[in-house]
């Protein structure tokens, strides 16, 4: 069963520099962040061997967020190889982001 990656300033750029890689900025107090969770938690599953599936808590990697510009959350970024090639703010359908990655894959 796929699970997604928790993403700290050590391993971020690790995780990223190859492949797909969808990252949801989030913190533990945010309504939208919650609402979405279950559905990043399919997307890893889903995409298990496709493509990774992290999260980045903002509370606690605080300098990830400031070196993307995260201003509200939940944000999104998709990286492909190491570069972000794209980015949605705030809660989707399942399906948005699964035409994105699936776009990049």
């Amino acid at each position: 069963m796929g699970k997604y990656i928790e993403l700290t300033a050590s391993n971020f750029a690790d995780t990223t520099k190859e492949g797909v890689a969808l990252v949801d900025f989030w913190a533990p107090w945010c309504g939208p962040c919650r609402m979405i969770a279950p559905v990043i938690e399919e997307l890893a599953n889903d995409f298990e061997g496709k493509a990774k599936i992290c999260k980045v808590n903002t509370d606690e990697e605080q300098e990830i967020a400031v070196k993307f510009g995260i201003r509200s959350i939940p944000t999104i970024l998709f990286f492909k190889n190491g570069e972000m090639v794209d980015q949605m703010v705030g809660a989707a359908s399942k399906q948005a982001f699964t035409d994105k990655l699936n776009a990049l894959l």
